[in-house]
């Protein structure tokens, strides 16, 4: 089975930041570190069987969108043996405009 190697670009390692401290001013440390390693997990385990989650090519070229615990959209994509997250969008950011930039 082929492992790709997962890849967050700067705007989602930023975003991910921003949860962290989102979610450690209105709810603990230790949740935030829950919610924040669970998304890092997920996106890690896009390493095998990676072409998951919604295309949307209207958005941009091969970029997939994949939701996380009801809360969170993931936006990837799959590029010859790598998985590239674009970004990590939290209760309902509109990730549409920001995708297409």
């Amino acid at each position: 089975m082929e492992q790709y190697s997962v890849i967050f670009s700067p705007r989602a390692e930023q975003q991910l930041g921003s949860l962290y401290a989102y979610i450690a001013e209105h709810g603990g440390e230790e949740r935030a570190e829950l919610y924040v390693s669970g998304i890092i997990a997920f996106c890690q385990g896009l390493s095998t069987f990676p072409e998951r989650g919604t295309k949307r090519d209207d958005l941009r070229p091969d970029l997939r969108i994949i939701g996380y615990a009801k809360r969170a959209t993931i936006a990837f994509s799959v590029k010859t043996d790598q998985v590239i997250i674009h970004g990590v969008f939290y209760g309902g950011q509109d990730y549409d405009s920001v995708m297409q930039d």
